[in-house]
């Protein structure tokens, strides 16, 4: 009898040892004689337990974790491949309190199949939005999305329908869709633990997109820290062309589309969508003024959808059960799920996929278990490096756009890094500058000359210059105002956000 387990290939777990257990336990199967069957799949998101093995047994897939290769002969001895009890056991991942209360959607297969197998992602619920898409006319696909209340994961949450539609009625030659996979936020894995978990549902939601505004070409544009990604990508867009998923004729419609990755090379303000588009064309990462917008004239001066890995995942699940079913997740104008990633000092790191409306504080003590040095939650970063630090007094905010908007804060790609105590506010703000400073594409004064000012105002201040935090606050509101593009008209955000909440940390003021 052949017994199945699973040992993940996403980058994450492999940086812990994955590569190492999995090789442990052929080897081991091998000596003791047992027939096993080794599939690589995605990480559960359950970051502190990888490497994860899971066990088919009779009574479902049981866990163990984290599995070295040093504890494999032991787990044999324990008859782990019979669900048998050790120190490392899980248990039944469908029972574990983190995955359990999860509204997992766009992460629903993350984890459970073969990331490379289309019969898997057939079996488990994939290529069911597009046949109901490829039935549609394409005004009815964006309609669909519009009524969804989909907005863009990326950060600026802008309604995904409003786009498609825009591209849908825009003249051109030739259209293009765009996957924004430049994940460059800090605190955010959730594009990278798609895209080598699940890619086939990224491939199936930009072949959607397609139809829905008559483009017959899509680019992926990932950054180049994501090797393993970029293998995943191609292998699966290879078979998804060989099983006509893709090409000149998809499933038979006499409709095509085409899909290529193509790599950056690793500037932050490529993630925003024209630098990027700069950066596809073969030119220099920069700034393009708007108007025109990049649904009008994008790539190549063609009418572009140009969207993140999680809003493209998201939109199978749409054409497969319905935008009012979509839609019954979420409050107010943000509907569905987004994956809430918790890194930094926390205890319990990992990817969380919830309904829009759950706090800060569930988050981090429900999910997270609190610190992981075990002492006070000081402040958090919502939204990657641009987002503002928002103190223990606020962990009661709900995660809605428009909510979280009220305290200064941005959910952005929902990256949620986190701090003790210990923290120096005044050193994260002056790191906000800096990374602003070196990032800095260079096309507009306030952002390439305002961020090298501000380092220079956050040391004098610190210094003890009190006068300076006029200077920094007039500066930031320049920035604010005056820069092109979210880079430097964002990171004012945290710089202010320190500034208003932990105000004794600019002035030296010693703290436990």
């Amino acid at each position: 009898m052949t017994t199945t387990l699973y040992v993940p290939c996403d980058a994450s777990a492999l940086s812990l040892g994955a590569e190492a257990t999995a090789k442990a336990i052929i080897a081991e199967a091998q000596r003791r004689g047992v027939e096993i069957r080794l599939v690589r799949n995605g990480t559960r998101g359950m970051l502190w337990l990888e490497p994860m093995v899971e066990v088919e047994t009779a009574a479902g897939r049981v866990a163990y974790g984290p599995v070295k290769a040093r504890d494999v002969a032991g787990l044999f001895d324990a008859g782990f491949l019979q669900g048998g009890t050790h120190a490392l056991a899980l248990g039944a991942l469908a029972d574990h309190p983190y995955l359990k209360n999860q509204e997992r959607l766009t992460f629903a297969r993350v984890g459970i199949t073969d990331p490379l197998s289309l019969d898997d992602y057939l079996v488990h619920g994939g290529y069911r939005g597009l046949p109901a898409a490829l039935a549609m006319a394409a005004p009815a696909i964006v309609q669909e999305v519009t009524d969804s209340g989909l907005r863009g994961r990326g950060g600026a949450a802008f309604p995904a329908g409003i786009k498609w539609k825009t591209v849908l009625g825009a003249e051109g030659s030739q259209k293009y869709i765009v996957c924004n996979a430049d994940e460059g936020d800090s605190g955010t894995y959730s594009d990278r633990m798609i895209m080598e978990g699940d890619p086939f549902v990224l491939i199936e939601g930009m072949t959607i997109a397609g139809m829905a505004v008559g483009a017959t070409r899509g680019y992926i544009y990932l950054r180049c820290e994501y090797p393993h990604a970029y293998r995943t990508l191609n292998q699966a867009i290879a078979t998804a062309y060989a099983r006509n998923y893709l090409g000149q004729d998809v499933l038979g419609s006499k409709r095509a589309f085409d899909l290529e990755v193509r790599l950056g090379a690793g500037a932050y303000i490529c993630g925003e969508e024209t630098s990027l588009l700069e950066s596809l064309e073969g030119k220099r990462g920069q700034i393009r003024f708007k108007p025109p917008l990049p649904a009008i004239k994008g790539l190549f001066g063609q009418p572009t959808v140009i969207n993140n890995v999680i809003t493209y995942a998201s939109v199978p699940i749409i054409l497969d059960r319905g935008a009012p079913f979509y839609k019954e997740y979420g409050m107010g104008r943000s509907r569905g799920t987004l994956p809430f990633q918790l890194t930094g000092n926390i205890k319990h790191g990992g990817l969380i996929e919830k309904a829009f409306g759950i706090t800060l504080r569930e988050l981090l003590y429900d999910y997270g278990g609190g610190s992981y040095s075990g002492r006070p939650i000081r402040a958090v970063q919502v939204g990657g490096p641009l987002g503002a630090y928002i103190p223990a007094s606020q962990f009661d905010a709900v995660l809605d756009y428009e909510e979280f908007a009220k305290i200064g804060g941005m959910v952005g790609h929902g990256g949620i890094v986190v701090f003790d105590d210990t923290v120096d506010m005044a050193a994260q703000a002056r790191y906000a500058m800096e990374f602003c400073a070196v990032e800095s594409c260079g096309k507009c004064t306030p952002c390439r000359i305002g961020s090298t000012r501000g380092v220079e105002v956050i040391d004098r201040l610190v210094a003890g210059e009190q006068k300076q935090e006029v200077l920094l606050r007039d500066l930031c509101e320049t920035m604010l105002a005056g820069s092109l593009c979210a880079l430097g008209g964002m990171t004012p955000f945290p710089v202010l956000s320190a500034l208003n909440h932990f105000p004794e940390d600019f002035r030296n003021v010693n703290r436990p």
